[in-house]
């Protein structure tokens, strides 16, 4: 377009010879001039013919236009491609974000990863215990508290301080098989941490890694966690490492790791060793040689000496919460033994079984294990038929067919046969419909947890089982079946472990072990924090048997269901130093002359363990 310079006014001086530069375009750091050397009078500048003077042709623009471009935007454009694209250099962005994150810190030592769990509030005692872990051990430590107290919360806590703080990247998570889907939906569920349970070998190559111990201790998957490097390892249920001389101490003690998360409620269950063990796999050196220990520390396999400097060395790795410390509100439990009768064909087997036992021990005089291992029989007959058809004919695979013994197995399994009715299994329907919620039945036998699976579901109950023989698929499809639509889950002892089941507030003991701790944690399962009912249990008690007496001493003579578990814990640690609480009531019932006999026994090892209470 031509340009039109405005005229001045009259006797203005001639703008002859003067560049008059033009913006004509600017676009995107692009500016465009245009210097037009102007001569003759303004009307021929301004690009219109003079009326007096004669047409003239057109200019062409190029001769008289002169373009001057400024290419230092794009200079500055590509110097960026280069770099970090279009924007400004990402390590500046980062640092400055830091900068405005750490003037939000008021107190290094306060846990940074609390602004980020707005959904979830942890308790006291495990936000010190993530405080004590981070500032005081330098992320290796023993989390020992009781049973219930939280401890996964605790390691989640852990965990998440770190990577908030930067300071982990590459985490490996050890629990048994039926738990690590249950790790996973914790951490990913209340901390918002990516972490993702191990199926196939390439998911060694993620960040957060939960597996199973026995899949991460076979090849090919030892030989490839072997070789990486990890941020930090966490183990859950770390007590089965105690034994240094077995294949999971030395798997673990080859796992190159930075910081390291030992969880048990169980430090020591047998011996000082264990102990020794444990802090030697977590921080090498901390109580010095296997000698040294030995003396400064040991005075018998359970006994310590220089307890004071014993614990000092203990304090600097291992936390162990109590609940009997307060601070922590638990929901009520409450207790109800169920005497039962069996009937007439029921009472015969058990009558049967027990002379059998007898006549066994005196014929094997001297031969104690295989005479303990009898008194199972007993235990079984209060269970079900099915339990102890199963161990006579076992049994009678190993008597001599010559033997008068080996006849007495085969009269046992004919009285068997004409027992028709399970008088527990039966109080059991009647709890379960009276009840008329969610219900857990633990019971010693996997013969009786069959039987039991069969029986309710004839009768058109919902049950399902959970045992130690299932793989972890299977255990967690049962859990979600127990959780959203069966009433019953039927339980063997592995389902007294490690599992939390807060969802249900109603236990069935079928049959009540003979080790108080193990009862114990059976109850822990659902007594635990997260628990909002009042937590009861029911125990099954056939009157007339072993069953009797070991209900009598448990919750009669002990009250061991109002004990704190800390305090039990130590009682029967006490009391097994010698020799196991089974093995014990085992002798006593092989070598009572009758049932009086027998209660006066068992009301002895009661008074002793009152004592170990008191001490």
């Amino acid at each position: 377009m031509p340009i039109q310079p405005a005229e001045g006014p009259a006797g203005s001086p001639a703008l002859s010879d003067v560049p008059i530069p033009q913006p004509i375009a600017e676009n995107r750091g692009v500016a465009v001039s245009v210097s037009v050397p102007v001569s003759g009078s303004a009307a021929d500048h301004a690009g219109f013919p003079d009326k007096t003077a004669p047409a003239q042709p057109p200019r062409k623009l190029h001769p008289l236009v002169e373009l001057h471009v400024d290419r230092s935007s794009f200079e500055e454009l590509e110097r960026r491609i280069e770099r970090n694209g279009p924007w400004d250099d990402w390590s500046l962005y980062r640092m400055a974000w830091e900068a405005e994150e750490a003037r939000r810190v008021s107190d290094f030592r306060e846990l940074q990863c609390m602004r980020l769990l707005p959904g979830f509030t942890p308790l006291p005692h495990q936000t010190e215990t993530a405080r004590r872990v981070l500032h005081e051990m330098r992320g290796r430590a023993i989390l020992a508290d009781e049973v219930g107290l939280g401890k996964t919360i605790e390691a989640g806590l852990v965990l998440k301080e770190y990577l908030v703080r930067g300071l982990v990247r590459r985490v490996l998570i050890l629990v048994p098989a039926s738990l690590v889907l249950q790790w996973v939906r914790e951490l990913n569920g209340k901390f918002g941490i990516p972490a993702i349970a191990h199926k196939k070998l390439y998911h060694w190559n993620n960040d957060i890694v939960v597996a199973s111990m026995d899949t991460a201790k076979r090849d090919p998957h030892r030989a490839y966690l072997r070789d990486s490097e990890y941020d930090m390892l966490i183990i859950d249920e770390a007590h089965k490492l105690k034994n240094k001389n077995t294949g999971n101490y030395q798997f673990v003690s080859e796992l190159r790791k930075k910081y390291c998360l030992l969880l048990t409620a169980t430090p020591v269950q047998n011996d000082l060793s264990e102990l020794y063990n444990l802090i030697t796999l977590l921080k090498p050196g901390q109580l010095g040689g296997e000698g040294e220990f030995a003396a400064n520390f040991v005075e018998g396999r359970r006994q310590a000496k220089n307890e004071d400097k014993l614990q000092a060395a203990l304090g600097q790795v291992m936390i162990r919460n109590r609940r009997s410390d307060g601070g922590v509100e638990f929901t009520k439990r409450s207790v109800a033994n169920v005497p039962l009768r069996l009937s007439a064909d029921e009472q015969a087997l058990y009558d049967g079984v027990t002379q059998y036992v007898r006549e066994y021990a005196r014929s094997e005089r001297g031969d104690l294990a295989s005479m303990l291992s009898l008194v199972t029989l007993q235990r079984e007959v209060c269970s079900s038929r099915d339990a102890v058809f199963l161990t006579l004919i076992n049994l009678s695979k190993k008597t001599p067919p010559d033997s008068p013994l080996h006849n007495r197995i085969w009269e046992l399994v004919e009285l068997i046969r004409n027992i028709k009715s399970n008088t527990k299994a039966e109080a059991t329907m009647q709890l379960v419909e009276s009840i008329g919620e969610k219900v857990i039945v633990f019971t010693e036998y996997r013969a009786t947890q069959d039987y039991l699976i069969r029986y309710f579901q004839e009768r058109g109950l919902s049950a399902v089982p959970y045992r130690g023989g299932m793989n972890r698929g299977k255990k967690d499809w049962m859990m979600d079946l127990f959780r959203r639509r069966a009433q019953v889950l039927v339980a063997t002892e592995a389902g007294g472990e490690g599992i939390n089941l807060q969802f249900c507030h109603h236990i069935v003991n079928f049959d009540l072990p003979w080790n108080p701790m193990r009862v114990e944690q059976r109850i822990g399962r659902v007594h635990r924090l997260g628990q909002t009912e009042d937590v009861k249990i029911f125990n099954l008690c056939t009157v007339g048997t072993i069953e009797e007496h070991i209900v009598h001493l448990l919750h009669e003579k002990i009250n061991m269901f109002q004990m704190v578990i800390g305090e039990l814990d130590e009682i029967v640690e006490r009391m097994e130093r010698e020799e196991s609480l089974e093995r014990r009531l085992a002798k006593m019932v092989l070598e009572s002359a009758d049932e009086r006999d027998l209660r006066l026994r068992i009301d002895g090892l009661g008074d002793s363990l009152l004592a170990q209470r008191k001490s």
